[in-house]
C-alpha cells in the first residue's frame, strides 16, 4: 500500500536574513549586474529547495519563486505586457519587468492590490489588447534546474488560467483571452510531461470565492483540455483560503488531485467531504498546516482530523500539506533565540511547519513521531497557560464593553463645523499619509541605538533633529496639514506592538508584502493592555514647532490584526476589541496633550473581508465596532482622520461612513480613477481625500498630472469636502523624489483653488 505524502504549496522568497530583497535593491540601484542578480538569486532559491528536501517533503515545490510577483510573472509568460512599455514581442527583459510593477520617466506602473484576503499585493495584468504568446517556459525551467542542481522532481507551480484572468483588468473578452491562453498553458503542461515531471500543482483560489455554479463548466473544459494535452502529468488543482461553494462539484472536475484548504473554511470542508464523499480516482491534498499563521500546530488535533479524513478518502490517495503557500509567514523561528522561551515554544514558521507536515504524514503511515508530538504539546500547553494569555483585568475590561460608549457626541454634520473654525484651512486642503523617508541615516541611527553603539539621548536627539527638519520642509512646502514624519518606527504596526502588552516583535520574522518590501508583522500572542503613552512626545514635539495643525498618527485595531500575526486560541474580534480599548487611552493621551488631529489609520480593513460575502457583515460590523471604541471619546472639535488602501469600496462604502471618521484618504491613484465611479453611483458624506499620486513609484508625476486627478475627483465630489494627499506613506521614497512629488502636488492644487476662486 501506498503511503501518505507531504507536499508543500510554496515556500518564502525572502531568505533568512531578506537576501533576496537586498538582490534587487543592489540590482535596481545599479550596484549588482543582470547576471549577479540571477547568480545570487538562484543560490537562495537552490537552498530553499534543498532545505525542504532535507526535512523530508515528497513533493517540493518549483516555480514558486519569482523576482517580484507571481501574477507578474504570468503575465509576462504569456506576453502581456501593457503597451506603454514599448514591448515588441519575444522574452520579456528583466528591466521590462521591473518597470511594470514599478514605473519609469514615461510610464506609470500598474496597479497593485491584495493577493485575495493577504498583506500580499500582486501587479494586476492589464488586458486590453493583449496578445498572448508564450514567451518563455518558466515552470519548465525550474523544474530542470531543481533536478539537475539536487536531484528534486519538483511540483512545478503555476496560477491557473482562470484565477489569472479573473484577476486582471481590461478584461472585456473573457472566453475570447482564455481560448487563446488555454493552449499556451497547455504548451507548458507538455513540456514539463516531456521533460519527466510527474506533478504539477495549478493555483485556481478564485474557486474558493462565491461565484455563480455556471461558471464551473470553464474550469470543466480548461482541465479536461489540459488533460488532453499532457495525458501523463498528474495536476494538482489547488484552492486555498476559504471552503469551496460547490465543493462536490469541483472534486469532480478531470485532475488527478484536488487541494483544498482544511483550516481556514470555518469547518466546512471535512462536513462537505464527509457528506458528499470523494471520487475513487483522485488524490486529496489536505491543507491542514496553517500557511497564513505562525503557531504551532496542534497535532494531536491535525491527525484527528487527518484520520477523520481518511474514513472517506484512503490514505493512499492523501496527501498532507499547508493551507496555502508558505510565502506569508517568515522562514526559521531558529534566527529568533532571545525571544520568550514560553513565546518561542510556540511558534512555527515556514521551515517548522514543513516539520510538521512530515511528523502529520509519518504518524497516517504509522511511523513512531511520539516525540515530535509530545514537544509539540509541551509547547503549546505552555503559551495557553502562561499569565500572557490570562490577564483578569483586560478579560474583565472585554467582558464589560456593553458600558463603554462608542458614539461621538454630536454629529458629523454639526462637528465638522466646529472643526472648521479653529483649523481655518483652505478649500482643498494638503497634507501627506504620515511617514516620510526613511533614510540609510535613519536605518543606521536606529540600529547604532539597538546596539547600544549610540545613547537613548543621542538616539533621541537625531530623531528630534530629524522631525525638526522636515517640519520645515514641510512649511517650505506650504503644506496645510503637517505630520511628524514618524521617523521612530520601523513600521506602522509593529512599533505599536512594541509598546503594547501582548506583542512581541521579532528579529528576523520578515514576510513578503509587494516587490522586495518586506514587512515584520508582530506577534499577538497575549491578551493586549495599553502601559504607557506610545506617540504622544514626538507628535507633541512636532507641534511646538509649528502653528499649523500637527497631526497624531496611529494604526487602527483591524489593520493591526491584518498585518500581525494573532494568536489563534480567541476570535480575531476579541484581539481587536483589546486593541481598541488601548488605542482608545493613547488617543486621548494624545488629546489631552494638545493634538486635535488625529490620523487612525485603517488600510487593511478591505483586504480582510472574507472571501464569502455571507461572512461579510460580521466581519465589517465587528471593525466598525473596534475603530470606534479607540476613537470616539474624543471632543467634538478633535478631527478624526483615517486613511486605507485601495479596493473596490462600492462593496463597503456604508461601512466607511460608518467609522464616522470626519476625514478619510484613500489609495486611489493606480486605481486611473476607477474608484470615482463608486461615488458617482453612492455619494460620500464626509471629508475625503483621494490619494492624487502613487507612492509605490520612484517616478515624480507632473502637476499637469496630478491635476488632472483632482480634476476627476471634483467631478463628483464637492470641492468643499475634499482633501489632497499622496496615495499613501512615503517611508519607502527617497527624499529628492518625494520633495519634488509633494511640491508638484501643492502647486498643482494652489493653481486649481484659482480655479474655484478662492486663496490662502
Amino acid at each position: 500500500m501506498a503511503n501518505v505524502q507531504s507536499s508543500n504549496l510554496g515556500y518564502p522568497r525572502l531568505g533568512e536574513k531578506r537576501e533576496w530583497k537586498k538582490a534587487l535593491e543592489n540590482y535596481w540601484n545599479n550596484k549588482i549586474s543582470e547576471e549577479q542578480l540571477l547568480s545570487e538569486t538562484k543560490e537562495l532559491r537552490l537552498h530553499a529547495l534543498k532545505k525542504q528536501q532535507d526535512k523530508g517533503i515528497d513533493l517540493i515545490p518549483v516555480g514558486d519563486f519569482s523576482f517580484y510577483d507571481h501574477i507578474l510573472d504570468t503575465s509576462i509568460t504569456f506576453g502581456i505586457v501593457p503597451k506603454r512599455f514599448a514591448y515588441d514581442g519575444g522574452k520579456v527583459p528583466i528591466d521590462t519587468y521591473f518597470e511594470i510593477a514599478r514605473g519609469k520617466d514615461d510610464a506609470v506602473a500598474s496597479e497593485m492590490t491584495k493577493w485575495f484576503n493577504t498583506n500580499y499585493h500582486y501587479i494586476v495584468p492589464e488586458l486590453e489588447g493583449a496578445k498572448p504568446q508564450l514567451t518563455e517556459n518558466r515552470a519548465l525551467f525550474y523544474y530542470e534546474e531543481a533536478k539537475q542542481e539536487l536531484g528534486i522532481d519538483g511540483k512545478p507551480v503555476l496560477v491557473g488560467p482562470i484565477t489569472y484572468l479573473k484577476l486582471a483588468k481590461g478584461n472585456a473578452d473573457f472566453k475570447g483571452l482564455l481560448d487563446q491562453l488555454v493552449p499556451l498553458y497547455g504548451q507548458v503542461l507538455k513540456e514539463l510531461q516531456d521533460a519527466g515531471a510527474t506533478w504539477v500543482q495549478i493555483d485556481e483560489p478564485y474557486l474558493a470565492t462565491s461565484f455563480d455554479k455556471s461558471e464551473l463548466a470553464l474550469f470543466e473544459e480548461v482541465y479536461a483540455n489540459f488533460a488532453k494535452v499532457a495525458p501523463d502529468l498528474k495536476i494538482e488543482l489547488q484552492t486555498y483560503f476559504e471552503s469551496l461553494d460547490y465543493f462536490e462539484d469541483v472534486v469532480k472536475l478531470p485532475v488527478a488531485a484536488i487541494g483544498v484548504d482544511f483550516v481556514h473554511d470555518h469547518g466546512e470542508s471535512i462536513e462537505a467531504l464527509e457528506r458528499f464523499g470523494f471520487p475513487a480516482d483522485k488524490v486529496l491534498a489536505a491543507g491542514v498546516i496553517d500557511g497564513r499563521n505562525v503557531w504551532r500546530a496542534d497535532l494531536d488535533a491535525k491527525l484527528a482530523l487527518l484520520e477523520r479524513i481518511a474514513k472517506v478518502v484512503p490514505k493512499e490517495r492523501l496527501i498532507v500539506q499547508p493551507s496555502s503557500s508558505l510565502l506569508h509567514v517568515p522562514v526559521t523561528k531558529l534566527s529568533e533565540p532571545d525571544l520568550d522561551g514560553v513565546l518561542l515554544g510556540g511558534l512555527s514558521f515556514a521551515d517548522e511547519k514543513l516539520v510538521e507536515l512530515v511528523a502529520l504524514a509519518k504518524a497516517l503511515n504509522g511511523e513512531d513521531v511520539k516525540a515530535v508530538f509530545a514537544d509539540a504539546k509541551a509547547g503549546l500547553d505552555a503559551i495557553n497557560g502562561s499569565h500572557h494569555r490570562n490577564n483578569a483585568e483586560v478579560q474583565e475590561a472585554i467582558r464589560n464593553l456593553e458600558n463603554v460608549e462608542v458614539k461621538r457626541d454630536l454629529p458629523f454634520a454639526e462637528r465638522i463645523k466646529l472643526q472648521h473654525e479653529w483649523l481655518q484651512l483652505p478649500l482643498l486642503p494638503t497634507t501627506t499619509i504620515g511617514s516620510f523617508p526613511q533614510s540609510p541615516e535613519v536605518r543606521k541611527k536606529r540600529s547604532d541605538w539597538l546596539k547600544k553603539v549610540i545613547t537613548d539621548a543621542e538616539y533621541e536627539k537625531f530623531i528630534e533633529e530629524e522631525t525638526e527638519r522636515w517640519i520645515r520642509i514641510q512649511e517650505d512646502l506650504d503644506l496645510d496639514v503637517l505630520v511628524h514624519g514618524e521617523f521612530e518606527r520601523t513600521d506602522m504596526v509593529e512599533y505599536f506592538g512594541q509598546k503594547l502588552d501582548g506583542f512581541q516583535a521579532t528579529k528576523f520574522g520578515w514576510v513578503q508584502s509587494y516587490g522586495s518590501r518586506a514587512v515584520r508583522p508582530p506577534l499577538v500572542y497575549g491578551d493586549v493592555a495599553f502601559t504607557e503613552a506610545i506617540t504622544v512626545k514626538e507628535s507633541v514635539y512636532a507641534q511646538s514647532l509649528t502653528d499649523r495643525p500637527v497631526k497624531g498618527m496611529l494604526t487602527a485595531p483591524v489593520t493591526i490584526i491584518n498585518w500581525s500575526f494573532v494568536r489563534d486560541d480567541v476570535p480575531d474580534y476579541v484581539v481587536a476589541n483589546q486593541v481598541g480599548l488601548a488605542l482608545r487611552k493613547e488617543v486621548e493621551a494624545l488629546e489631552a496633550a494638545g493634538i486635535r488631529v488625529i490620523q487612525v489609520d485603517e488600510p487593511a480593513l478591505r483586504e480582510g473581508l472574507p472571501l464569502k460575502r455571507s461572512r461579510w457583515q460580521k466581519y465589517l460590523d465587528d471593525a466598525v465596532y473596534s475603530f470606534k471604541l479607540t476613537t470616539t471619546s474624543v471632543k467634538n472639535d478633535t478631527q478624526i482622520h483615517t486613511h486605507m488602501c485601495y479596493a473596490e469600496f462600492e462593496d463597503i462604502i456604508d461601512t466607511i461612513s460608518a467609522l464616522d471618521a470626519d476625514v478619510i484618504s484613500i489609495e486611489t491613484s493606480r486605481s486611473h480613477g476607477e474608484i470615482i465611479e463608486t461615488f458617482e453611483k453612492v455619494g460620500y458624506d464626509k471629508e475625503i481625500g483621494l490619494g492624487v499620486y502613487d507612492i509605490h513609484s520612484p517616478r515624480v508625476p507632473t502637476t499637469g498630472e496630478i491635476q488632472d486627478n483632482i480634476r476627476r475627483a471634483l467631478k463628483v465630489i464637492d470641492a468643499r469636502q475634499f482633501w489632497v494627499n499622496p496615495d499613501c506613506g512615503l517611508k519607502t521614497r527617497k527624499e529628492k523624489e518625494t520633495v519634488a512629488a509633494l511640491r508638484d502636488m501643492v502647486n498643482a492644487t494652489k493653481e486649481i483653488r484659482e480655479e474655484y476662486k478662492v486663496t490662502k
